[in-house]
């Protein structure tokens, strides 16, 4: 398939109003407007399929494989973005994200007393583990990485560790994709880093993952009884916390006297861009019959 982007992260001037005049809730729609009302929001051909839940098994597997890489590669950035952090604040939120992906669960006293885990090896289970609290004092499993969650659910569908999360299993579109994020993301322009991650937050909060998780249920019905999609019933019950963590964080750096909301903006429409290529890369493959 055919990818390009623009590496130009000056500021868009068709703007209407300068973003540099406008207070923090003029600011705020704006954003909001325009990112969550990008196509791949909106229009996410992909996902919207999916959730019929009429993937085939080959074709399943090659969507798998595919989300797997983002999944793991996504630590990169994450990574990059704890290291690049502009404060102490904004490096342990950072750390937050990256500690519970390796597997430190979030610590819940409410939630862990509500569901009386026992049994220290289901303390990993994403059926059980919460998606509120912090990582301090938070108790670190193997089992709780959300790598190891992936594994257990292509396990029907026969697809191993070495089958899944690696970067030599990318399509030329999900490696695009990848790389984009850990540039912008992961940036240490904190301005293009703060409108990456609003962008990507507040996609991931707009109903993809319900999308997916209701394809994922039907597909259980229909085709693969094992399958554990705990990982992505997870992550749909975790994302509209995240969404208002990054609403909290523009509040907070939108007076700040280096923010460049040109910078911020662009940052955001690039991270579409780039998350566009990567699920238009899945429907392309549809289309053309890949699968694994």
């Amino acid at each position: 398939m055919s990818i390009t982007m623009t590496q130009d992260l000056g500021p868009d001037m068709t703007t209407m109003q300068d973003v540099r005049t406008m207070d923090y809730d003029a600011f705020l729609k704006l954003v909001e407007g325009e990112f969550l009302n990008h196509p791949i929001v909106v229009n996410n051909r992909y996902s919207r399929w999916f959730a019929q839940g009429e993937a085939t098994m080959g074709e399943l597997r090659h969507f798998t494989v595919q989300f797997s890489v983002f999944s793991n590669l996504f630590l990169i950035a994450q990574l990059k973005k704890m290291l690049n952090a502009d404060s102490l604040e904004s490096m342990r939120a950072a750390k937050e994200i990256l500690a519970n992906e390796l597997g430190v669960i979030f610590n819940n006293k409410q939630r862990q007393e509500a569901k009386q885990v026992t049994d220290k090896d289901q303390e990993g289970d994403p059926e059980l583990v919460s998606t509120e609290g912090t990582i301090d004092g938070g108790t670190f499993r193997f089992g709780a990485a959300h790598f190891e969650w992936l594994l257990k659910f292509g396990k029907p569908l026969n697809l191993g560790f070495n089958d899944l999360g690696k970067r030599k299993h990318g399509t030329k579109s999900t490696l695009f994709f990848c790389d984009e994020l850990s540039r912008l993301y992961g940036s240490d322009d904190f301005s293009i880093a703060a409108g990456a991650s609003f962008a990507i937050e507040n996609w991931a909060a707009a109903g993809f993952w319900q999308e997916l998780e209701d394809g994922l249920l039907k597909i259980r019905q229909r085709m693969v009884p094992d399958l554990s999609i705990a990982f992505f019933a997870w992550h749909n019950r975790l994302e509209a916390q995240h969404a208002a963590h990054t609403q909290d964080e523009l509040k907070e750096i939108f007076n700040d006297p280096n923010f460049d909301r040109e910078k911020f903006l662009a940052g955001g429409r690039e991270m579409l861009e780039s998350l566009a290529v990567f699920w238009n890369g899945l429907e392309e493959d549809r289309q053309n019959g890949v699968t694994v």
